[in-house]
């Protein structure tokens, strides 16, 4: 009787599982074919399939986006972004795990405090400030605020992985002669690929994604990112829907490429980071 309950317990968690799954898998599949129909097949039967698939949203959704140059912007603010917050992650990360400095609690509570802020609360205040600064409309706007409200978090999951790496590993280090240098880059920092994995999925998420201060910090058109470019199908008086899915599955595709790639090493970091040492 016991395994019965068991089996049916285990039964009755996998279906809510799979219940979720799919709720998260539907507005995927649903937009992707749903890019595919014309405007009147959409308007007509929403959920339905397309009789006959349509490729015309694509070719127009190139062309309004300008999807090259709006592709590269968002490449450029991507990659550069991911760079430096894995950068200074890394080094604030160590130096929180491993020295103890004064002031060291100030600091780890700032951390935590610009992850409870919410960021589009400053949305203004930083529009006012980068306007004084003269550094609106330029390539590296966006730049500054994406690296430091992606800080916050990354620098939480790096301090909480290095304890899990043994000092052990770093008192060999230095016995064999090794400087703070060769320490980092060459023995600390390559133990750290999941968590870096990690860290670069969700900043990457949330740069690639990211549309209010795309939209509020950029108003030169050369230097708009993918996300705001989707708003050009949005017109006074109908929307296409068509195109904008076929819009939305053409800005999808890098992060579920990136994601697919580098899905096994979230867990891994996330698992390996809550282990202190």
């Amino acid at each position: 009787m016991r395994k019965v309950r068991k089996i049916i317990g285990s039964s009755i968690a996998n279906i809510i599982v799979l219940f979720f799954s799919l709720t998260c898998i539907f507005p995927i599949v649903w937009t992707l074919y749903s890019s595919f129909k014309s405007k009147g097949e959409f308007l007509g039967n929403i959920i339905g399939l397309p009789k006959e698939p349509q490729f015309e949203s694509y070719k127009i959704a190139v062309d309004l986006m300008d999807f090259g140059r709006k592709f590269f912007n968002s490449a450029f603010n991507t990659v550069i972004s991911l760079i430096f917050i894995l950068l200074f992650a890394m080094i604030i990360g160590y130096f929180l795990a491993r020295c103890d400095f004064k002031g060291r609690s100030v600091v780890y509570f700032l951390i935590l405090f610009g992850m409870l802020v919410p960021i589009h609360g400053f949305l203004v205040p930083i529009y006012l400030q980068l306007k004084q600064l003269h550094l609106l409309d330029s390539r590296f706007t966006l730049i500054l605020v994406y690296v430091a409200f992606n800080l916050p978090v990354s620098v939480f999951l790096m301090e909480s992985f290095m304890h899990s790496i043994p000092l052990d590993v770093e008192e060999a280090a230095i016995i064999d002669g090794a400087s703070l240098n060769q320490r980092l880059f060459q023995v600390v920092f390559p133990m750290c690929k999941p968590i870096f994995s990690t860290i670069a999925i969700l900043a990457f998420l949330n740069v690639w994604n990211e549309f209010s201060f795309g939209l509020v910090l950029i108003n030169n058109e050369a230097l708009k990112t993918l996300p705001v470019s989707l708003t050009v199908f949005k017109g006074q008086y109908e929307i296409s829907y068509p195109n904008i899915m076929a819009g939305l599955m053409l800005s999808s595709i890098p992060v579920i490429l990136f994601y697919l790639v580098f899905s096994k090493k979230v867990t891994e970091g996330m698992v390996a980071g809550a282990v202190k040492g």
